[in-house]
């Protein structure tokens, strides 16, 4: 029997049912995605932008049903947030934070990619486990064991320099300070991004490493003049997560702040927003704060993202 036109006709416009299921496929796949990000992401946004234009008003002793209203603030707490002296302050602590963190951690990992992508590296999935294992340790649980070493009364370290009569430094205190929580983070980090560096490093094609070798270029040479940069993206890459990190900078400071004075309760932005939400118990003001903190963090991830994409395009047209 021949087969019905009009069955082929609709099955070839994808107006049949077998049609609309192929065209719906990645619909399909798409809306487990979808529906999450507008649960966990888009949807607290949203409520963090309503609460920070709203107040509590209270009248007259504030007891009593009615007494305490939520209102329309406007932008109050926006002036209040960029005015805030506090809040710049634990902004500048940050960046002093990031200046150490994110050089010393990107360079590092470079060194240890290149390290393990050279031709004699010997046991090299272990090197690359152990430096890549202390990034599955959760933060809190690396801030606590840095903390049991930078303690003075508990740490092996001041013990052993103790017995050795060599002064022990106290990294909990003025300074050192800074040092201390970069080593965390670098300690936590590193790994990672070496992983990013180093999956680039071994797409470089084989022709290229063997063109090197017959030009006599050294192992040095190769990796300054073509394996870095070769690798640019993926450095571009990682100092914007790296950024992005360095401003969200949260468990480290508030694990420590129990075993030092040094560390205030609004020692980073982000402590200040759980101070104004969770102690003081004003959601509107510390929303406030949190979009202002995201909008900061977009706005320069953004501005650098778009001057290496202008630099790159720059570069490719010469």
């Amino acid at each position: 029997m021949a087969p019905d036109p009009r069955a082929t006709r609709a099955g070839h416009s994808g107006r049949g049912p077998s049609g609309w299921r192929v065209r719906g496929a990645p619909y399909a796949f798409l809306l487990p995605a979808v529906v999450l990000f507008a649960l966990f992401f888009a949807l607290p946004i949203g409520y963090a932008v309503y609460l920070s234009l709203r107040k509590v008003e209270v009248k007259g002793l504030g007891l009593g049903s009615g007494a305490r209203q939520e209102v329309w603030a406007g932008l109050s707490h926006y002036t209040a947030a960029l005015s805030d002296s506090e809040l710049l302050a634990s902004a500048l602590r940050v960046l002093g934070y990031g200046a150490i963190v994110v050089p010393s951690m990107l360079g590092l990992a470079l060194v240890l990619a290149l390290m393990l992508d050279a031709e004699r590296t010997r046991l090299g999935g272990f090197s690359r486990l152990a430096i890549f294992l202390p990034y599955a340790v959760p933060g809190v649980i690396a801030a606590l064991m840095w903390g049991f070493l930078y303690l003075p009364d508990v740490s092996p370290f001041h013990y052993l320099l103790g017995r050795a009569g060599l002064p022990a430094p106290d990294l909990l205190d003025g300074g050192p300070l800074y040092a201390a929580l970069a080593n965390i983070a670098l300690w936590g980090g590193t790994g990672f991004n070496m992983i990013v560096i180093y999956t680039s490093l071994r797409s470089i094609p084989a022709e290229i490493h063997e063109a090197a070798r017959l030009d006599g270029a050294s192992p040095l040479q190769t990796a300054l003049r073509i394996k870095i940069p070769i690798v640019a993206p993926s450095l571009v890459l990682t100092f914007f997560f790296s950024i992005i990190a360095t401003l969200q900078v949260f468990s480290e400071p508030t694990t420590l702040k129990p075993l030092t004075n040094s560390l205030s309760t609004t020692w980073s932005p982000l402590m200040k927003v759980y101070q104004d939400a969770f102690v003081k118990g004003d959601i509107y003001s510390a929303a406030a704060t949190s979009v202002v903190i995201a909008v900061i963090t977009l706005v320069l991830s953004f501005g650098f993202l778009r001057t290496v994409g202008s630099r790159s395009n720059r570069g490719e047209t010469q």
